[in-house]
């Protein structure tokens, strides 16, 4: 059975038109699924700008954010054309002008919440589109249509917002497991509970400590005690844990009780425990912040992992930039220019001394580096060492003067003893052929001149091999053979009755 071909761009399975199971009745604005925000946050993210404010999680995510920001940011032409290169050029100095760093560290805490929004203020730079500056708004000021449009909720747009466009908007999610969420799922969902076990744990830890720390004062008064003087002996009683010393009327009686302990309350270990999964959720790991460097020789695996998350956050940010704004630059400024690529070098450096030690071995093997590669690894602060020159050999007996020219001394003893066998009758005719040769050589050299002038001319001018290549197919209509072919019968016809010549001198 032949499948029918598809329509282009057709979708299904959209989330418009109520026809998301998942979802039910939808109003205006689409819900997060996110089960911490319908339960407990009332759909707000103020909840977890909460969960932001404990210490340990804003420790460990701000060392997340610094380990992203910490990598090296670079722009990659999208081809290998001028124009390319000029785009990417472009918008390196734009991202330059606007702190680019500060922006992707903002930008991150939209790993964090689920989603990020970024308003982008444009400028006029000479002839082009410029950025002013990218400022990243608070995400709760946002939702997401039922197209999965992004809309800016306003005091008079509450329930339906106000469209907020492309290309003044750039916007991105993470973290869910489908794309029907546009508002992705950020670490704090998984934070919240860790986050509120450890608070409430706290709250107890404090109060076990008021009670087993300090003892409890008590008052005691007659049954035929008033109303004021009941008062007065509690107040008594509080004063008596803040105050060095207190008055109390005569005939009350004030003690300290001492609560006995029995049992095991180890918050501590609660807590600790809290920390820890808060660092595995945001870090992937605890050796960062709990480890032993060395123990149970694992630190290198724990790195990797950490390694990996931050490429993934710099990827999450620069691919969505790059399919935003830096595209929308592109088109604006490059017509017909292929997209530059913003990305952050996330791979840790090389160990040198494991290179130089496999170098080393590849050496004695009989292969030596290129040039090129020892600049790509090493640097190119780096020459090749000059050879020393060889100690002069010693002296012997054939080292004088007299054998400086053994050839021409040999020369001159053999044609003393035996001059019969050096004797010339007639001097020798030279060779017409070589004559001829370098004619022919002299005529033709300024025709090929001219056809490599023409070539150096074309490859000064294009910016591509592949330029170079069509330039070269319209120039060959007009390289043609006509003068070499005239040179060469010419010298056909000298060659020839050079030969006839050379014969009838022989005959006669």
């Amino acid at each position: 059975m032949t499948i029918a071909r598809p329509e282009i761009g057709r979708e299904i399975a959209t989330t418009a038109d109520g026809i998301d199971i998942t979802r039910g009745y939808t109003g205006p604005l689409l819900l997060p699924f996110d089960s911490v925000l319908r339960n407990r946050g009332g759909y707000d993210l103020q909840i977890y700008e909460q969960v932001l404010s404990d210490p340990e999680v804003k420790t460990t995510f701000g060392s997340r954010q610094d380990s992203v920001v910490a990598c090296e940011w670079q722009v990659e032409p999208g081809g290998e054309k001028r124009i390319d290169r000029q785009a990417a050029e472009y918008l390196q100095e734009q991202l330059h002008g606007i702190g680019w760093d500060n922006v992707t560290r903002k930008m991150l805490f939209g790993v964090f919440y689920g989603y990020g929004v970024a308003e982008i203020l444009y400028k006029v730079d000479g002839t082009r589109i410029g950025l002013e500056a990218i400022k990243v708004r608070n995400r709760r000021r946002f939702r997401y249509g039922k197209e999965g449009d992004l809309r800016l909720l306003t005091q008079t747009q509450m329930t339906e917002g106000v469209p907020a466009l492309a290309p003044y908007f750039w916007n991105f999610c993470s973290g869910a497991d489908h794309d029907d969420e546009p508002y992705g799922l950020g670490l704090a969902h998984w934070l919240y509970w860790p986050v509120l076990f450890k608070r409430n744990g706290l709250k107890f830890w404090l109060i076990f400590l008021e009670k087993f720390g300090m003892p409890t004062a008590v008052g005691k008064y007659d049954s035929e005690a008033t109303d004021p003087e009941k008062s007065k002996l509690l107040q008594a009683t509080r004063a008596i844990q803040t105050d060095s010393g207190i008055i109390m009327p005569k005939g009350m009686e004030l003690a300290l009780l001492e609560a006995g302990r029995s049992g095991t309350a180890d918050y501590k270990a609660l807590q600790d425990y809290m920390d820890a999964t808060i660092q595995k959720v945001v870090l992937g790991q605890t050796a960062s912040t709990q480890g032993t460097p060395g123990k149970l020789g694992n630190d290198q695996l724990q790195r990797e992992v950490r390694r990996d998350i931050i490429t993934s956050d710099a990827d999450l940010v620069c691919e969505s930039f790059n399919k935003g704004p830096a595209r929308w630059l592109t088109e604006w400024n490059f017509p017909g220019a292929a997209i530059p690529r913003v990305y952050r070098v996330t791979e840790e450096p090389e160990d040198l001394d494991a290179t130089a030690s496999r170098d080393k071995k590849i050496l004695d093997l009989g292969y030596k580096p290129k040039q090129v590669y020892m600049d790509q690894t090493y640097g190119d602060n780096y020459e090749p060492v000059q050879a020393l020159p060889e100690p002069p050999a010693v002296p012997t007996a054939i080292d004088g003067p007299q054998f400086a020219d053994a050839g021409g001394t040999v020369g001159s003893l053999l044609r003393r003893h035996y001059p019969a066998a050096f004797a010339d009758s007639t001097p020798k005719a030279p060779d017409p052929a070589i004559g001829l040769g370098q004619q022919l050589d002299r005529r033709l050299s300024p025709l090929g001149a001219g056809w490599v002038e023409q070539i150096r001319q074309l490859v000064d001018e294009v910016d591509s091999l592949e330029e170079l290549r069509d330039r070269l197919f319209e120039l060959h209509p007009n390289m043609t053979l006509d003068d070499y072919a005239s040179v060469m019968a010419d010298a056909m016809t000298a060659a020839t009755l050079a030969g006839r010549t050379d014969v009838q001198g022989a005959g006669d």
